[in-house]
Formats: structure tokens, C-alpha cells, sequence
């Protein structure tokens, strides 16, 4: 559908549309609150370190603790060291670790002649006689802590002089208590990492820049106070039992459906949604950005994820552009990249054009009304679905863009992706439903009174914990986007056969094979060959049999 109006006009669409438009969210979000007193420790060079320390006079405390060689032998410099931060006591320990965030930073150094139960100290409590530091100021060539998201209350400056004064004039704000939000939360029971103690999904574990997923004792936890709210962890997630909270997943999907929507409306065009994160990237975004581009700000620009870019296009976007800045962490980019394949093979499958697209900031200020998408790209009937959970809204989307193109019923192959299928050697399956009891997501069901084992693809979301489970060995997973709407949702039977029925009492007590199996395994064994016939009984006939034995011949009971 082409578009009659001018830039100017779509532009005042756009405002009215944003204007009216918000996401709902809850008014009193959950926080974590960090305290603080003002204790500092400067981390580098003694020179460097002294004279950074010399300008925090103010703070309660400040402590060094020099881990490198001065910087200059100059003897001007040498004397402004000298005079500098006289009251700072300064340590000469090799460092061993920086934990904690603000508030809470317990850092660990050699102690050097102690025992070797004592060979490690706390230095907070050696300089400052206090659990912790507050703050630390690092000023070493490499940081002490190599994270992409450092900890808040962490400043690396290493030896930049811009940086350096930044970090001065924010840490003497960082005195008090501070409230930030917590950004997302975790259902353990609809989470796949983990189950009967198999160990499953780590997807999350893999992706976070603060380093601030753990598992702990078999459940993923997020350290709130670590946590930057990057988004990574539920773009990751392939059940949603990691979400963002501020906003929610359903609250986001139904702000961009009413954002399309309402433009689609008023300025009777395909709009291009356009996300990006809310710091450096809304720096970029200004007046004279095109028209018909929607800009949707985010914690981060991994918050949104391939659920969020199919549904837009579904719901009547022409297009999908994620800006990535210079400060997106590597890890960031990289797994947006991976989605971006994953969502424009989907695209490629369906005969349709890439339509998302991640642009560096060059390339926004180069946007002009003729974007990737020609404004003559048909505007396809918008999707009518509600937001549900991240796997159906992301299928229903898949499936309306597909209805709407070729309607092919391929699948696509693609390794490390949380969509596919679960393969059974059905001759040496036994049915023993191990696979059934770690399935997180009822993908694998049972058959109830039959023995029978039941898959529905839509479901799966390739965790591994079935072929792990499985005594058998008999299950292999092939990951995979299957178009075929039908074929996907369709509970496929793997495996059924007829119980094994009691040869006493006739009742059903186990499956065919799996008594087979028993049989084959230790009927031959001594020990058991002259009872065979008790495996093939249901439990209370092997022990009615066991007591007759006993009763015909006594002396058994003492052997």
C-alpha cells in the first residue's frame, strides 16, 4: 500500500500515536536498595592512586591499595605524591580478588607471612575495620574485574584521564541509600535447566555481560544487585521462566500491537518500528528522525527479542530496526546477531524479504523515506492475536506471516535453537517415562492407563533433558523451525503397545517391553532363574507367590 501523505504529515501521526500510547506497568515495581557510607578503595599505580585518592578527601574513607609500578619518575611528580592523601593508608598486597557491588565490595588480598590458613585476608577489615568497601576506584592497566556490565559502584578508568574525572565527580553522589529496579524474575517451574537433578538448558548462563546468573543448588538465580537488566537472560530463555518485569513481556508485546496498530490507522501506512536502548541510543533519536519510523526504547536493545520482532511485522510493521551503539556489550551483540539469522531464515522460508535489520547509528542518521522495505511493500492483513506467552506469541506471529506469504510447510534446520523435535529408537524404548517426568514444558506426555508415549513439537524447546534422562539411550533431539502449523501442534504418538498383564491375577502392572527388558537382563542369573516366572507378576502376586514358597518349604525361610 503506498503512501499519500508527506513526511511532515507522518511525522505528526507518529507524535499523536506515541502521544497516545504508553506501557502499562506496575506503578509501585519491585527495587533493591543499596547502602552506602563513603568508603572508597583506589586500586593501581601508588602515584596514580594517591593523587586520585587525594581528591576524595571528602569520603569517610579511602584506602589504596597499589598493585602496580609508579608511572613516572619525574621529581615534580614524585613530590605531589608525596603530599598527597596523607591521611589514605596505603597497602602493598597482591590483590586476589574484587567482589560485590556497591555498598558491598569485599575485595581479598594475599597476606604475605601468615599460615596457610591465613594466607588470604579481607582488606576492609585490615584498613578500614569494616566487612566491606563501599566503592572501588580502579586505575590499573587492565581492570581487576573483567566484566562487559561492571558491578554498580565499580569504576575502571584505568589510566584515562576523561574517565577518571567523571568517576570523581559521581562516586562522593554514591554516599546514602539508593533504590534501582529489579528487573527481572525467574518461574522455577517452568524453568528447563534443571530437573530430578539432570541437568538441561544453560542457555541464560551463557549470555549475561554482568556475570549475574548462577545456578545454585540446581535453580537459577539472578543477583538482583548485579543485574543491569540487559535483557539477555529472557531473550535467552526458551520457556519464559526468566522475564522482564518493567516492563513485562505481555505489557511490551501489547504497547508495539497498539503502536502499529494506531499509526496503521491514522496514517494509513506500514509503520517501521525501531528499537533501542535508553541511554546511548536515545541520544540518537531526534525530530528529524523519518516519519514513519517508531521509535520503542528499551532497558537494552536484547530486552526485545525475536517473539517481539516477528509480532511486529505480524501485527502490520513493514519492518523491524534495532540500533546497536558503542556501549551494547560484545556479548549482547552477539546473540542478537544469532536471533537476526534465526528470524530472517524464517523470513527467507516464507518468500518474504529481511525485513529486520540491526543498524549501527551512521546508518539511522543516513535513513531518508526509502528504507531497506520499499513504501510499496503490500501491507499484509494485521494479525488479530492476543500476547500470550513468549513460545505462542512468537508461533502465532510465525504462523500469520507465513499464512499471509508462500504458506510453505517446511522446516528449517538450524543448529543451537530452542525449536525442534525428539527422536525415539521406538524397538529399544521401554516406556519407562523418565523423559515424561523431566519434560519441563509437557512436551512429552504419557498415555494415562496405556502405555504410550505422546510429543507435540510446539512445545519442545530442545533443553536436552529428555536424551539425558533416558536409561535407555534412546532419544536424540534435532533442532529445527517447522512452518507447518498442523504438523507442529499435532500430539504425535512416538510409542504404544499393549500392558503386560499379570500371569496370576491379570492385571496390568508394567509395559511389554519393559518386562521383556527385565528378562533379558537378569532372568538368566542364578540368582533369579529359578523364579523367572515372579517377574512377569504384578508386585502383591510376587509376594503371595514368595510366601506360599515359603510355607511349602520352611527351611527357605532361613536361606
Amino acid at each position: 500500500m503506498s503512501n499519500s501523505q508527506t513526511p511532515l504529515e507522518l511525522k505528526q501521526v507518529r507524535q499523536q500515536v506515541l502521544a497516545q500510547t504508553q506501557v502499562i506497568q506496575n506503578l509501585i515495581p519491585p527495587t533493591v536498595s543499596y547502602t552506602t557510607e563513603g568508603n572508597v578503595l583506589v586500586i593501581g599505580p601508588e602515584d596514580l592512586a594517591r593523587l586520585a585518592a587525594d581528591k576524595l578527601s571528602t569520603m569517610a574513607n579511602t584506602v589504596i591499595l597499589a598493585n602496580e609500578a609508579i608511572t613516572s619518575q619525574d621529581e615534580a611528580h614524585l613530590e605531589a605524591v608525596m603530599n598527597a592523601a596523607v591521611n589514605s593508608e596505603s597497602y602493598y598486597n597482591k590483590l586476589i580478588s574484587v567482589k560485590g557491588f556497591l555498598g558491598q565490595f569485599q575485595v581479598t588480598v594475599e597476606n604475605e607471612g601468615a599460615g596457610e590458613n591465613q594466607a588470604a585476608t579481607e582488606l576492609s577489615l585490615v584498613a578500614i575495620r569494616k566487612p566491606h568497601f563501599d566503592m572501588v576506584l580502579d586505575l590499573s592497566m587492565s581492570p581487576c574485574l573483567n566484566l562487559e556490565m561492571l558491578p554498580p559502584g565499580y569504576f575502571y578508568v584505568g589510566q584515562d584521564a576523561d574517565k577518571l574525572a567523571d568517576a570523581l565527580e559521581q562516586i562522593p553522589d554514591l554516599v546514602g541509600e539508593f533504590d534501582k529496579p529489579r528487573y527481572v524474575k525467574v518461574n522455577s517451574d517452568i524453568c528447563a535447566h534443571n530437573r530430578n537433578g539432570v541437568n538441561g538448558c544453560n542457555r541464560c548462563l551463557n549470555f549475561c555481560p554482568a556475570d549475574a546468573i548462577s545456578s545454585i543448588e540446581q535453580k537459577i538465580e539472578i543477583d538482583p544487585y548485579l543485574c543491569h537488566g540487559a535483557g539477555s537472560c529472557t531473550n535467552a530463555c526458551p520457556t519464559g521462566a526468566i522475564a522482564f518485569d518493567l516492563p513485562t513481556p505481555q505489557a511490551l508485546h501489547s504497547y508495539i500491537q497498539k503502536l502499529v496498530s494506531r499509526y496503521l490507522e491514522q496514517a494509513q501506512a506500514a509503520p517501521v518500528i525501531l528499537f533501542h536502548d535508553g541511554a546511548v541510543g536515545a541520544e540518537h533519536i531526534t525530530a528529524d528522525l523519518v516519519g514513519d519510523i517508531i521509535p520503542v526504547e528499551l532497558e537494552e536493545i536484547t530486552v526485545a527479542s525475536i517473539d517481539h520482532w516477528m509480532s511486529a511485522l505480524a501485527w502490520g510493521a513493514r519492518q523491524v530496526l534495532i540500533l546497536n551503539t558503542d556501549a551494547t556489550a560484545p556479548t549482547l551483540t552477539q546473540m542478537l546477531n544469532g536471533e537476526l539469522i534465526l528470524a530472517n531464515s524464517i523470513l527467507d522460508e516464507m518468500g518474504q524479504p529481511q525485513r529486520i535489520s540491526l543498524i549501527d547509528t551512521q546508518t539511522l542518521t543516513s535513513l531518508s523515506d526509502k528504507l531497506a522495505i520499499s513504501l510499496d511493500w503490500p501491507l499484509i492483513v494485521p494479525a488479530a492475536f492476543t500476547p500470550s506467552t513468549k513460545r505462542e506469541t512468537l508461533y502465532a506471529a510465525i504462523d500469520h506471516l507465513n499464512e499471509q506469504a508462500a504458506a510453505t510447510d517446511s522446516a528449517i534446520a538450524m543448529s543451537n535453537v530452542p525449536y525442534g523435535v525428539v527422536n525415539v529408537e521406538v524397538d529399544k524404548c521401554t516406556l519407562c517415562m523418565s523423559c515424561v517426568a523431566t519434560c519441563p514444558t509437557q512436551a512429552l506426555t504419557d498415555g494415562g492407563e496405556s502405555p504410550s508415549l505422546h510429543f507435540v513439537e510446539q512445545d519442545c524447546v530442545q533443553c536436552g533433558l529428555c536424551e539425558t534422562s533416558c536409561p535407555e539411550n534412546v532419544i536424540s533431539l534435532t533442532p529445527q523451525i517447522n512452518l507447518d502449523q498442523a504438523a507442529r501442534q499435532q500430539r504425535q504418538t512416538l510409542k504404544e503397545e499393549a500392558p503386560f498383564e499379570c500371569i496370576r491375577c491379570g492385571t496390568a502392572f508394567a509395559t511389554q517391553s519393559m518386562v521383556h527388558r527385565m528378562i533379558d537382563m537378569i532372568g538368566g542369573h542364578s540368582a533369579f532363574n529359578a523364579n523367572i516366572e515372579r517377574l512377569k507378576m504384578c508386585g502383591d502376586c510376587r509376594v503371595k507367590d514368595m510366601f506360599e514358597d515359603i510355607l511349602e518349604d520352611p527351611e527357605k525361610q532361613l536361606r
